[in-house]
């Protein structure tokens, strides 16, 4: 039996990091690491063309990334605000934090559900800040509950 080669080992070629290539399509924002800026995909490689084509999103002059994608990342979409889950909050007393469920939504409607840790002086200022809220709401209704 010979031994085969294990192409994950960085002895043996293989490359760091554990993200799938990013390859974009037409119209998506894309990082490009070697020229430091944001561009919206305008051409890609193929059909003569060696290079993505890139421009800034508020449009401007094109630029070239390389045809293998290597300087390009994608851009991930911006958190627009979080909200709590209604489900039950958490403390674990050897690390002292509470935690509360939350969701994150992003700019492009998705969301993912994280928990938001508290360490005890954050528990503290935000159960003050909560209460604060309270009264806020409760003066805007002209002191009706």
């Amino acid at each position: 039996m010979t031994r085969r080669g294990t192409p994950h080992l960085l002895s043996q070629g293989g490359e760091s990091g554990t993200a799938a290539p990013f390859y974009p399509r037409l119209g998506d924002l894309a990082q490009d690491t070697a020229k430091g800026e944001i561009g919206v995909v305008v051409a890609l490689p193929g059909d003569g063309r060696r290079t993505y084509g890139l421009v800034p999103p508020g449009g401007g002059d094109e630029w070239s990334a390389p045809y293998d994608g290597t300087t390009l990342r994608p851009v991930p979409a911006q958190v627009t605000h979080i909200t709590p889950q209604k489900r039950d909050v958490m403390y674990d007393q050897r690390a002292e934090q509470g935690g509360l469920p939350i969701t994150v939504h992003y700019e492009d409607g998705g969301t993912s559900e994280s928990l938001l840790l508290l360490d005890p002086a954050q528990l503290e200022l935000y159960a003050y800040q909560v209460g604060r809220i309270l009264e806020l709401r409760d003066s805007a209704r002209g002191g009706k509950l």
